[in-house]
């Protein structure tokens, strides 16, 4: 059988507030039906008048609308202790009102004599106003306000609800974030609806106040006159101060409930205290207030007008207009420095934390001990030349490189440096501190003694020498080398050997983003229909990793996009790249205008084009050459590119197109830096000068 559900008892506050809070809300119920003394009903006009001044500060002070949701149930609260005393009073005039004006109490009769001095018809217009001001302008606006408020917190929560998930899905935010927006959606949602409902609260109390002294006016004229035996003219007077003594003392508290209404609903989206919000925003503009200010003044001069509030009004915003640009001048230096020790104390922390320890940096120059000490003097330096590096790189490869981070390494050689991508060491070398290098290769030795070295970047023959002998060894016709320049030539070297591993994704997006909105729609057609953007990364990585540059990317947009459709293997594509960016190709490999060829042998050429395995198709599937030819090429291969190397003069390798990749898949491990072409690679109108042959 199944056991009926536990029933949920509610917990009893601990101090008996829920006991007071009833037996108030019960109170106001028995002033509806009981008689009570004036003094009581002076203490409850009071309470109320204070009740809704609390509730006004309390709308002016918080710091968002949804901060004040019990709003709606306090509305109602008040204005069923106005309506509740409405009714005490209106048995109180009626039932002793012949006794004269204090009939009612103090609090009304003090308030008739204040607002009425003396005369009944002043009371009733100023009644009328107040009653005109609470229910057509306040309590009007206040409830359009609080409908369109509603309509719309309604219609945007499930673009919200979508956004939040988006958020969540996306990890901007997690779980526990997430619930917590979404639990305040609904309170938005409910608080707005319930703003919507209690305005009607307002515009009910203040029909109400108005028929309840209607009545109080007209009943009293009766009963003084028929029961009481008044004369109707001091029945008038009596009655009418009384009844809208009562009336004025019930407005102003409902005119002050209505007026927070209006202030807690029109704050929409505005974040802080209302008097933050509106003043912050009102003295913001320093020309709006020499504007008004300089208006106040032409004001003051006009002949008729009062020169005094003019002239002290517009001094004021005089005042303001030079006041407020040095004010917020100094909270934004404020804001600046708190901006800056948040940095500093977050880098302290990341310091200390352990996914520090996780963070690689994408490129790390590492100095040992001596190096770096020898460096500290150049340290200036050596940042801007760095800087120089990237924005040479940037230019010439179309790409930024990721920055360069320099740091001191106890762990290698104090006479050492590395350098790292991504964490990994790709280059050291032992450095002669204090010394000069002279790259010789297969020239003249300088006639001062040193030590005979190889250049780290190249491995061209080179000679140390002393600093001291720098001066000397210029007069002798060389260009002695410093400790920064073989450093920093090392690190470019380095950084071209390995531009496909520093070119990411993100880098690939901003490339596209910046081209012309044609070309950017192109990329996302490409990107879309045929291969994917990790695809053309791979296609640029290619590029790059022969030196290629990407700089004229919407060229090769265009050409990925010719042969995409009807070729998926990566490798053909950027073939392709290549012949359409032969003029390029060229233009950046020839000295003066000449391209110096060393061509490979027929030889080589048959051996090459009969290691390629084709398929049905007549595709290229394998590569297959025999280990003992691929010895024999590597050894000739090395002898004659080296004799040309140690020229000094800027050369490419030219082959067949079918064999170009994998004659320069063999080179590449024994000269990285000799480019590789094929013969339709070549451009039109371009000196050709050929060295040789590899045969």
């Amino acid at each position: 059988m199944a056991q009926p559900p536990a029933l949920s008892i509610p917990k009893v506050s601990p101090n008996g507030r829920d006991i007071g809070f009833a037996a108030g809300i019960i109170a106001i119920l028995c002033i509806l039906f009981l008689p009570i003394p004036t003094i009581l009903i002076d203490m409850g006009l009071a309470f109320s008048i204070a009740f809704s001044v609390l509730i006004l500060m309390v709308s002016l002070w918080i710091q968002r609308p949804l901060d004040f949701s019990s709003f709606p149930t306090i509305l109602l609260i008040s204005t069923m202790i106005r309506l509740s005393l409405n009714i005490a009073t209106t048995r109180v005039i009626l039932s002793n009102g012949n006794e004269g004006h204090d009939a009612a109490g103090g609090v009304i009769a003090g308030f008739a004599g204040l607002v009425m001095s003396g005369d009944f018809v002043i009371g009733v217009i100023v009644f009328m106003i107040l009653v005109t001001v609470n229910f057509i302008v306040i309590t009007k606006g206040a409830t359009r306000i609080a409908e369109v408020g509603a309509r719309f917190t309604l219609d945007a929560i499930p673009g919200k609800q979508m956004s939040i998930d988006a958020d969540l899905s996306a990890g901007i935010i997690d779980e526990k974030e997430a619930q917590r927006r979404r639990s305040e959606l609904e309170q938005e949602s409910s608080f707005f609806g319930a703003m919507d409902g209690a305005s009607k609260f307002v515009r009910g109390d203040a029909i109400a106040g108005l028929i309840i002294t209607a009545i109080n006016i007209f009943g009293g004229i009766i009963i003084g006159y028929f029961r009481h035996g008044m004369e109707i003219g001091e029945a008038a007077d009596v009655f009418v101060k009384l009844s809208v003594g009562d009336g004025i003392v019930s407005q102003i508290p409902a005119l002050v409930v209505s007026l927070a209404a209006g202030l807690l609903v029109s704050r929409g989206g505005t974040a802080g205290s209302t008097d933050k919000a509106v003043v912050d925003q009102l003295s913001g503009y320093p020309r709006a207030l020499s504007m008004a200010a300089g208006l106040m003044g032409v004001l003051a001069l006009v002949p008729g007008l009062p020169i005094i509030p003019f002239m002290a009004l517009g001094g004021v915003m005089g005042f303001g207009a030079w006041l407020v640009p040095r004010r917020l001048e100094a909270e934004n230096k404020l804001r600046r420095e708190d901006e800056e020790k948040k940095v500093v104390q977050n880098k302290e922390a990341e310091k200390d934390s352990v996914k520090s320890a996780l963070r690689t940096a994408e490129i790390e120059l590492a100095l040992g001990k001596q190096v770096s000490t020898r460096l500290l003097g150049a340290h200036q330096e050596l940042a801007f030349r760095v800087g120089k590096m990237r924005k040479k790189f940037a230019s010439q490869y179309g790409f930024v490189v990721p920055e360069i981070k320099v740091t001191d390494d106890i762990m290698i050689p104090e006479k050492s440096y590395q350098i790292r991508v991504h964490g990994t060491t790709i280059a050291s070398n032992t450095l002669r501190v204090g010394d000069v290098l002279v790259v010789t290769g297969a020239g003249r030795k300088p006639s001062i003694p040193g030590d005979e070295v190889r250049e780290p970047a190249f491995g061209m023959p080179a000679v140390s020498i002393l600093e001291t002998f720098a001066e000397d060894l210029k007069r002798e016709g060389f260009h002695p080398i410093d400790n920064v320049s073989v450093v920093l030539t090392h690190l470019s070297e380095v950084i071209r050997n390995n531009l496909p591993q520093l070119l990411s994704y993100k880098d690939v997006k901003i490339l596209i983003d910046r081209l012309d909105p044609e070309y950017k729609k192109l990329a996302d057609e490409i990107c879309s229909s045929h291969m994917s953007y990790s695809g053309l990364q791979a296609v640029l990585k290619l590029l790059l990793a022969e030196r290629v540059s990407i700089r004229n990317l919407h060229l090769i947009l265009e050409a990925v996009a010719e042969l995409a459709p009807h070729v998926r293997k990566t490798e053909q594509i950027v073939e392709h790249v290549r012949i359409r960016m032969s003029q390029q190709l060229c233009g950046d490999l020839a000295d003066n205008g000449v391209l110096r060829v060393l061509r490979l042998g027929t030889k080589w050429d048959m051996i090459f084009h009969q290691a390629l395995k084709r398929d049905a198709k007549g595709e290229v599937i394998e590569f297959d050459i025999d280990p003992r030819s691929l010895e024999e090429f590597s050894e000739q291969a090395t002898k004659v590119i080296r004799e040309f190397m140690d020229r000094g003069l800027p050369f490419v390798l030219v082959t067949s197109p079918e064999t170009r990749s994998y004659v320069r898949m063999i080179i590449e491990r024994l000269f990285a830096t000799l480019p590789v072409l094929s013969h339709v690679e070549l451009a039109k109108g371009l000196e050709i000068k050929i060295l040789g042959a590899i045969s």
